[in-house]
């Protein structure tokens, strides 16, 4: 099931989604203190890409560095990419079929705002690996 969810995922706005967090993290990469932050979001936007199948889990290991990341994250890309996520899961909300995509993008606003301090893993095991 977790498949199918993906292509229509895929299909409906993965892949748009995808490409704004590829667009964050080429202009984030391009000072070299930016580049955390690029990586943070090439790493979201592929979980954005094919979300069904994964979770977003805290990790226990990550300090004040992380919060201080993340309340750069929050200025410089993680409000419009949030706004992305609202948009788009408003959107798909408003059709029956559409309505668990669009939970899903809700979902997805948490971790699109404080990447940091997080990790994706697998459904089956919702832990982090550190």
């Amino acid at each position: 099931m977790k498949t199918i969810l993906n292509i229509i995922w895929l299909i409906l706005c993965g892949f748009w989604m995808f490409l704004g967090y590829l667009l964050a993290g080429v202009l984030l990469c391009i000072t070299i203190i930016g580049i955390p932050f690029g990586v943070a979001a090439f790493r979201i936007g592929v979980y954005a890409l094919w979300p069904f199948g994964y979770t977003v889990v805290d990790r226990r290991d990550a300090g004040s560095p992380s919060c201080v990341g993340n309340v750069l994250w929050l200025v410089l890309a993680g409000w419009w990419l949030a706004l992305g996520h609202i948009t788009t899961g408003i959107a798909l909300c408003i059709t029956i079929i559409g309505i668990p995509l669009g939970i899903a993008n809700f979902k997805l606003i948490p971790v699109s705002l404080m990447p940091f301090g997080k990790e994706i893993v697998p459904s089956d095991q919702p832990f982090a690996t550190r």
